[in-house]
């Protein structure tokens, strides 16, 4: 079956370039023009992944993220034309997984949805799985159900919060570098911008730690990167 993706941009000819890409590669797209749509579309087609402009009538895309991340984990890829970086921190700490800036390379924003709907299909079909639990302190992480418990609470992430905290766990001591951490669990080359990494890590320690300005699982190396401390 193929996937379906859910293209949200109020200016259409963009919309539908992204669409015809999309659909020579074998997705099923959905378009949505303004931040309502977009909320509708997504719980009508039930989408793998969400590309969403920011600028957007009705509701912007920041609303949009805010409110989609209330129920769902599906990955959203942002898109802005702004090269402001307060526009890609604030959507990234909404909840975004990605974010390009306009104008982009088709061949670019293709490599980043195949990257994100494979990491979909891996979740979906247990094919990351090994059975195996890793457990830390009152923080459990069972890698065959994506699910993380803490003090037996279900604690919900998005899918690249999750393949993060997953990534760090299985290396439990090794410190880790940012453009590590972009290349191996983004999935390919993200130009450097390691502050992607930073914004990711602050919203998984909101989600995990008692205390997220002490952090007692995910850990920085000052200058170096990040790694997972097993108590």
């Amino acid at each position: 079956m193929s996937s379906r993706i859910l293209v949200v941009d109020d200016e259409r000819p963009i919309a539908d370039i992204i669409k015809y890409n999309l659909e020579k590669e074998g997705y099923k797209v959905f378009i949505a023009e303004d931040g309502k749509q977009a909320i509708d579309a997504t719980y009508e087609h039930k989408p793998e992944l969400i590309i969403l402009d920011i600028m957007l009538p009705v509701m912007d895309g920041f609303t949009v993220c805010k409110k989609l991340r209330e129920n769902i984990s599906t990955p959203i890829i942002m898109l802005t034309a702004k090269e402001e970086e307060v526009d890609k921190v604030l959507g990234l700490e909404l909840g975004a997984d990605d974010y390009m800036t306009k104008p982009f390379s088709v061949r670019e924003l293709l490599a980043r949805v195949k990257a994100n709907i494979r990491r979909v299909s891996f979740q979906n079909n247990g094919l990351n799985g090994t059975g195996q639990l890793i457990k830390s302190g009152n923080l459990i992480i069972d890698l065959d159900r994506y699910e993380i418990r803490k003090s037996d609470k279900v604690i919900e992430l998005t899918l690249r919060e999750f393949e993060l905290l997953k990534y760090l766990a299985l290396r439990s001591d090794q410190v880790l570098s940012r453009e590590t951490l972009l290349e191996e669990v983004w999935g390919y080359e993200y130009y450097g911008d390691v502050r992607t990494v930073d914004v990711t890590v602050r919203r998984l320690r909101e989600k995990v730690e008692d205390d997220p300005s002490n952090a007692k699982y995910v850990q920085t190396k000052r200058g170096v990167g990040y790694y997972f401390r097993r108590v």
